[in-house]
């Protein structure tokens, strides 16, 4: 059963009936809701979206460059061959404390830094009953100082029964470019982190504040809702890896993936 690609849909058909007509940073203007949660069993498939081609080289590559640390768009494109961040960053690449140094370096009183990501992972292993699985990237304090601050902003992993499951705050989502890209990441960072806690796999939940269509996006997203949703794919991991700093491009295999053509839409900077 492909239960992710309905329940976002569903999502895109509540907010054009729903959505109250806003402003944005953009000036393109949006239909937005506010407050919105989904749920995918990781066990019944990858989440994936099949009512459109979704670039699953491109989600893997952004997520391995934040799990790096990195915050400079040409290690993402010369690393990882990845392009989604070139209209953001500096004359040398640099997008600010974004994403991954929040991630591994976030700044700490007495010029300490903390590695949430290992952090995590060993409080996982350790304690796996504990409420504190959390990694945060919205630093007050650094804000200013990132190209753009994260849309993702938080996220809580959950153990129970020997799995694990993760929720994903998000306080902006872009519903048709956005939150597939999204989704299939944060499953994938579950999938990693699970292996390395030798954990099996629960649930991914996305909690939304802010989610709307762009004005210009809302002829592609009627397009997609009359698509009918087809077998989800399935990642496989090289099962030798055990720390979440050994994967690579190589260790990750995309299996039966044959979605419905891509949507092209333009993306609002």
């Amino acid at each position: 059963m492909n239960n992710a690609d309905k329940v976002y849909l569903n999502l895109g058909r509540d907010i054009l009936v729903n959505g109250i007509k806003k402003n944005d940073r953009t000036g393109t203007g949006t239909k937005s809701i506010f407050g919105r949660q989904l749920r995918f069993d990781l066990n019944e498939g990858f989440p994936l979206l099949t009512t459109k081609h979704v670039h699953f080289r491109s989600v893997l590559g952004e997520l391995l460059w934040f799990l790096s640390g990195s915050t400079n768009k040409y290690e993402l494109s010369r690393n990882y061959g990845v392009t989604i961040w070139d209209e953001w960053g500096d004359e040398t690449g640099e997008l600010g404390r974004v994403y991954g140094s929040q991630w591994r370096t976030w700044q700490a009183p007495n010029s300490r830094t903390i590695d949430q990501i290992a952090q995590v992972i060993d409080q996982i292993k350790s304690n796996p009953d504990s409420r504190r699985h959390l990694v945060s990237a919205w630093n007050v304090g650094e804000l200013e100082s990132m190209a753009l601050p994260p849309c993702h902003y938080a996220f809580q992993f959950y153990v129970a029964e020997g799995k694990l499951s993760c929720m994903f705050q998000m306080r902006s989502t872009d519903y048709f470019l956005g939150l597939p890209f999204n989704i299939s990441s944060y499953a994938l960072l579950t999938m990693m982190i699970a292996q390395v806690c030798g954990l099996g796999l629960g649930e991914l939940i996305y909690s939304g504040g802010d989610i709307h269509i762009y004005n210009n996006h809302i002829e592609q997203v009627n397009r997609q809702l009359i698509r009918e949703p087809l077998p989800l794919p399935k990642v496989f991991l090289n099962s030798n890896i055990k720390n979440i700093d050994k994967f690579t491009m190589l260790d990750f295999v995309l299996d039966n993936y044959n979605p419905h053509p891509g949507i092209k839409a333009p993306v609002a900077i």
